[in-house]
């Protein structure tokens, strides 16, 4: 397959639209919360190329291009062209050092995100900057071309979103091997949560998870337990029958639409609330629809990611998304 530029124009043009301005705001905000959060920090070189299926295209690409410019490799174990072009976009990603992300994506196994970005030979490569996506160029293109439009990318990445990129740390290689959840005296404050949640401690439970996250952001006992106590948190003293007459009359109404979500988990109804979630964000823009995407990953938080309806939920999420 020969080279086909698919126009670093596209970026420009994209970046250029009313909407880069939220874009960037939303960017801003959520590099704000990571960093609450503890993330943000350092990563190893490992990191700066990843491997994305469609259960982690929130986490892996939409997420984190609200600090980085994210390049994906849609490619194939069969593709000749792609046996050329990846090593050449890792190589370039380690020489980067942190300017941009390549996330790369099997096409065999992601048939839905393939179609959704509307890939039509491989390789193909596009981007996402600050949950934009950017086509880039399809085929193995010259390394002087691919240099041309990543400096291009990064460029429009800075202006346009305030993405500065990530810092490696050279001497992080092998932090990956390290446990996903470093050791620490975590099981009297767990408990302590889970008690203050069976007794309806709703904010003493809410609190004593945050204050595990603080040491541990990635602790998923804690993660599971403060979506929990958040959920009910939210639903306590909520009339269910006004809440959903007022989601009914008016599917415009995202706060309605957030309520009777929360009431639909509760009551078991998991795929409902999912569902009604998943079409608020497909209805609306901007502030609403970035209200009604952040409700959907905390309720997927409640529920748990390797549940099949959360995956079911996070490609319909991606459909409307793109």
């Amino acid at each position: 397959m020969q080279p086909r530029n698919m126009s670093m124009s596209g970026v420009v043009d994209l970046a250029a639209v009313k909407a880069a301005g939220e874009a960037k705001a939303k960017a801003e905000q959520a590099r704000a919360q990571a960093a609450r959060q503890g993330g943000g920090g350092a990563v190893p070189p490992s990191a700066l190329v990843v491997d994305v299926d469609e259960a982690g295209f929130e986490r892996d690409i939409l997420q984190r291009s609200t600090e980085v410019p994210v390049v994906i490799d849609f490619w194939a174990e069969w593709c000749e062209p792609c046996k050329q072009l990846g090593p050449l976009l890792e190589r370039l990603a380690a020489e980067y050092n942190g300017r941009f992300v390549l996330a790369k994506i099997d096409v065999d196994a992601n048939q839905m995100l393939t179609q959704q970005f509307g890939v039509q030979g491989i390789p193909a490569v596009f981007a996402v900057v600050a949950g934009q996506p950017l086509p880039l160029f399809q085929g193995a293109a010259p390394e002087a071309q691919i240099r041309q439009t990543l400096d291009e990318l990064i460029r429009v990445g800075e202006e346009r979103f305030g993405l500065t990129g990530i810092t490696v740390d050279a001497d992080a290689a092998g932090a990956a091997a390290a446990p996903v959840h470093p050791a620490g005296p975590y099981d009297a404050l767990l408990e302590a949560a889970a008690r203050a949640l069976d007794a309806n401690d709703l904010g003493g439970a809410v609190q004593a998870y945050k204050n595990v996250l603080v040491d541990d952001p990635g602790n998923t006992e804690a993660k599971l337990g403060l979506a929990q106590a958040e959920l009910l948190s939210r639903v306590q003293g909520m009339d269910p029958q006004a809440v959903r007459k007022s989601a009914a009359d008016d599917p415009a109404d995202v706060p309605a639409q957030l309520a009777a979500a929360d009431l639909d988990l509760v009551g078991g109804h998991v795929e409902d609330a999912f569902g009604r979630l998943v079409d608020t964000v497909s209805r609306t823009a901007g502030d609403d629809r970035d209200a009604a995407r952040l409700r959907l990953l905390e309720l997927f938080e409640v529920i748990g990611p390797d549940d099949p309806r959360v995956t079911k939920a996070r490609a319909a999420l991606a459909r409307v998304l793109f």
